[in-house]
């Protein structure tokens, strides 16, 4: 199983950005699917996921402003990312859980993408 995550960039404070990820092999539709972030200096924690009905759920520094989504029939996922704040500077990545049911722990985990730089600048 592969990840392909993308759509990264740098953008002003107040911005928005659209992240994608691509999932090849396996059984995309069975998977719960998460963001999470890194910053620099920082441990990597979890973001937004979706499991595999769909439902959502979201850190809650992101509530509001995030939103994550699915399109089965492509294998992907996406991370809208409105009114952006420089605390979003962070690299992100995707995951799948092959569980399906949905985990915010890294731990849990069963695949990751590559990760895609956003950087809010101030």
């Amino acid at each position: 199983v592969q990840l392909q995550a993308s759509g990264g960039g740098l953008v002003q404070a107040g911005g928005s950005l659209r992240l994608s990820c691509t999932v090849s092999g396996g059984k995309f539709i069975d998977y719960a699917m998460g963001w999470f972030r890194q910053a620099p200096g920082k441990a990597r924690e979890f973001v937004a996921g979706i499991n595999w009905a769909g439902t959502t759920y979201y850190a809650d520094f992101v509530k509001g402003r995030f939103t994550i989504s699915r399109d089965n029939a492509k294998n992907m996922v996406f991370l809208q990312m409105n009114n952006l704040k420089p605390g979003d500077t962070a690299i992100y990545y995707c995951a799948a859980d092959d569980h399906g049911l949905g985990a915010r722990a890294l731990v849990d985990q069963d695949y990751w993408g590559q990760g895609t730089q956003v950087t809010v600048s101030s």
